[in-house]
């Protein structure tokens, strides 16, 4: 019930049409339910017309006995089918206009779903976003929106539409003959505890198979994602394999529904044959008794027929509603994860010029700490180094910093004012974020670089690519800024991919720059000249570098070296070398008769 609640608060803004679409069913399926009385009337009061013996009375009979011709004549011929070609043609206009309303309705409702949930996506935090393979969250976006939809858009129509049918034929059997009853209702029960089987089995079904999308949706966007590492080790035939076995268990779990779904089909189709038939011997005696006419024999057997039709398609909605609520409830699920980094609906504004606090903080991250009582004071424009080896929490630091995750104790503030008071919007635009792992847009490498500010002047992406020396390299491309960089920076190298992500975050401007291992791929000497032209050309900026080369803090008024998410050493770099520990010890490996050594790298990438 809560999935059927969920999926009507996005129904629910169409429902002035869904009720006008109903309108339009309802027209459709009188003038549906009428032809078998019209041509009952055909075959009593022309083709079978006795003067000597005439129809029982029907509700039709007014439109026989002289309205529209005389009973056995071309004129009532004549009439009866205009009335019945004009009958038709209603009927096919509205079922028309309902289909496109319903239709129309269900593909903006799953438009509206699927942009939530990208929305939603965006706005979840990283610790909740890990619990989702990636493959789970393009099945819960594109499939179970699609899926979910049908339910409001489909299966609910034609319950209605079979509901009201049912009703209706009840009620016009119910003119000719309640004899004409026994059939459908001896059926029912029958057919009511064969559902309720197949729904069983159904539902389970049509979980194992979702999951099984979910696991090629995975399979897929790993194998595409890290194509050349499989392709470096050679590894093409065991990554098709793993495909084979998720894609063989789809194909087994779809031929399993295929044969679920028709048995189901074959049983109720059974119980159409056997009400057809029922009715027609009963409908036979009828008429040798004399209780109906012939004319009615026919409309009753279609009305009968049209009973447990209708009976059997809400049977078969119930089933394919199941593939749906499967769908739905993960929709539901997914949309209603409570962020573990909730948004603060306040007006405060961060100031232009941040003053950063870390107090005690300490952050643990599934059943690991990360960091452990962590105090560091940042007014603005100071340069802080963070070093230490890999694990050390150097990245899970700056992550506290724009939200990313939240603090587990322990404050971090802006101003004074405790960040998770910012909106997150607000506190976000603080800061310009370098993250280790790179990643370009499939877009030409002017868009990749003004993506923080679409509206930014030619002059502002030239200037930033300049400072992260990256001009030299883009003006070289096929088509200089214009050329498309590729799907996640395809063709680029790993340092032509850091330097425009470093001129992406320069080009948002905000006052606090954070370069998370930034550099890593960048020769020591275009580093020093990155590194450089950024004092340069934002001297008053808030920097934060996080790497595990000696020669990128040097410069920082501050350095944190880390261990375990703890800081064991501080201070400026000529102070932690004069302490001789963990610094030092580093600073030693990398220098050479006391300077960095560089030699190995000649004079830097272009």
């Amino acid at each position: 019930m809560d999935t059927f609640r969920f999926g009507f608060r996005y129904w629910k803004k169409y429902l002035p049409l869904s009720v006008l679409s109903k309108l339009f069913s309802l027209i459709a399926i009188l003038c549906d339910l009428t032809l078998p009385l019209l041509s009952a009337g055909l075959l009593d009061y022309i083709i079978a017309y006795d003067p000597a013996n005439p129809p029982a009375s029907g509700l039709l009979d007014f439109l026989y006995t002289g309205s529209l011709g005389v009973p056995a004549t071309w004129e009532l011929f004549g009439n009866l089918a205009i009335i019945f070609t004009c009958v038709l043609c209603t009927r096919l206009l509205f079922l028309y206009c309902k289909n496109i309303i319903f239709q129309w309705c269900g593909l903006r409702m799953e438009c509206v779903m699927r942009e939530e949930t990208y929305a939603k996506l965006l706005s979840l935090d990283g610790e909740t976003i890990a619990r989702y393979n990636m493959g789970e969250l393009l099945t819960t976006m594109n499939r179970d929106t699609i899926i979910f939809k049908e339910m409001y858009s489909r299966i609910f129509m034609n319950i209605f539409d079979s509901v009201v049918s049912i009703i209706v034929c009840i009620v016009l059997l119910a003119t000719l003959d309640t004899y004409l009853l026994i059939i459908p209702l001896a059926l029912t029960p029958f057919i009511i505890v064969a559902l309720v089987m197949y729904l069983k089995r159904a539902r389970k079904l049509f979980a194992a198979i979702r999951e099984g999308y979910s696991a090629i949706n995975l399979d897929v966007q790993e194998n595409v994602d890290a194509v050349r590492i499989v392709r470096s080790f050679a590894a093409e035939d065991e990554e098709i394999a793993k495909f084979d076995k998720c894609n063989r268990r789809v194909c087994e779990l779809s031929c399993r529904e295929v044969r679920l779904s028709a048995t189901f089909n074959s049983v109720f189709t059974a119980f159409q044959q056997i009400g057809y038939v029922g009715t027609v011997v009963l409908a036979v005696l009828l008429v040798m008794s004399g209780n109906i006419a012939l004319g009615a024999l026919t409309a009753a057997t279609t009305y009968v027929t049209k009973i447990i039709s209708h009976i059997t398609q809400i049977s078969r909605s119930f089933f394919m509603m199941q593939n749906q609520l499967v769908s739905g409830g993960r929709l539901k699920h997914f949309l209603t994860e409570k962020s573990a980094v909730p948004d603060c609906p306040s007006a405060l504004v961060c100031s232009e010029k941040p003053h950063i606090r870390f107090q005690d903080v300490s952050f643990t991250l599934g059943e690991k700490q990360v960091l452990k009582h962590i105090s560091l004071d940042v007014p603005y424009g100071k340069k802080v180094g963070l070093m230490g080896g890999t694990g050390s929490g150097k990245s899970a630091l700056l992550k506290l910093l724009s939200r990313i995750f939240d603090a587990t104790a322990g404050e971090v503030s802006i101003d004074g004012i405790n960040i998770k008071d910012y909106p997150l919007e607000q506190l976000r635009a603080e800061y310009s974020y370098v993250f280790q792992d790179v990643f370009l847009f499939s877009n030409t490498v002017d868009a990749n670089i003004a993506f923080a500010r679409p509206d930014c002047t030619q002059e502002d992406v030239f200037g930033a690519a300049k400072i992260a020396q990256a001009d030299r390299f883009v003006e070289k491309l096929p088509d200089g800024y214009e050329t498309i960089v590729g799907e996640r920076g395809m063709g680029l190298s790993g340092g032509q991919k850091q330097r425009i992500s470093i001129a992406r975050a320069l080009v948002k401007g905000a006052p606090v720059l954070i370069l998370d291992d930034a550099s890593s791929a960048l020769d020591m000497a275009t580093e020093k000249r990155v590194l450089a032209a950024i004092k340069k050309n934002c001297p008053d900026q808030t920097l934060f570098i996080a790497t595990h080369r000696v020669s990128s803090v040097m410069d920082c008024d501050e350095i944190l070296f880390l261990r375990d998410g703890e800081i064991i050493e501080r201070g400026t770099a000529q102070e932690l070398i004069a302490k001789d520990g963990a610094f030092a010890a580093v600073w030693k490996l990398q220098t050479s008769d006391g300077q960095l050594d560089d030699s190995s790298y000649g004079a830097g990438e272009e």
